[in-house]
């Protein structure tokens, strides 16, 4: 296992209105972060947010491609980033304690925060296909090129880890500093992650150390 600092590039926020940051998910253009009542859409290059969806959002957040989705207390909402319509809801595995969401291989994959577990599940039904254990408390969940990586906070420590998605082995840290919780997670695919920052309100953007 490689064990390194972690590299904060860039802070945004806090926001006005936005008291906790929760899920965060990237569209390619925009990156999404779940503020408890609305998602928002926020320019990575001018740090503004461009404009918000009036939707349930506690927990994590991912992007299909297509349509977003959304952990609202026990379901997992399908919305249209388009017009903000919720098109379908499916149980979520964790019955409420979900955390982090992330899509990858045609399914979502759910981090289960106290139980520290990671599932992928059928996006249709909500039906668990395989289910990863952990170590440390799961916040956010992300795919990136291939990897399986996940945020931790626990005990006021924070990292990113990449995890071997067959054994949950852990085969890479990236330490947070100190105060700089990890609450959402998504990869841009090219190197750089954006982290909810829980209720400091704001999301970091993180690369590993050189």
């Amino acid at each position: 296992m490689t064990r390194s600092a972690a590299n904060i590039v860039r802070e945004y926020g806090p926001f006005p209105g936005v008291e906790q940051v929760g899920g965060v998910t990237f569209d390619g253009q925009r990156v999404w972060f779940a503020a408890g009542d609305r998602l928002n859409a926020l320019d990575p290059q001018s740090g503004e947010i461009e404009r918000s969806i009036e939707v349930p959002a506690h927990a994590g957040t991912a992007f299909d491609g297509q349509h977003l989705f959304q952990i609202a207390e026990d379901r997992i909402q399908k919305i249209d980033p388009a017009t903000g319509d919720v098109l379908a809801a499916i149980p979520a595995p964790g019955g409420g304690s979900d955390s982090g969401l992330a899509w990858a291989e045609g399914t979502l994959w759910v981090g289960q925060y106290r139980d520290r577990k990671i599932h992928q599940i059928d996006p249709e039904t909500g039906k668990v296909l395989r289910t990863i254990d952990s170590n440390r408390h799961v916040t956010g969940v992300t795919w990136t090129n291939g990897e399986l990586w996940h945020g931790t906070w626990e005990n006021d420590e924070s990292e990113l880890r990449r995890i071997d998605p067959a054994t949950g082995k852990v085969l890479e840290r990236l330490d947070m500093p100190a105060g700089a919780g990890i609450s959402g997670l998504e990869s841009d695919g090219n190197g750089c992650f954006f982290c909810g920052g829980g209720r400091s309100g704001k999301v970091r953007a993180v690369r590993r150390s050189d």
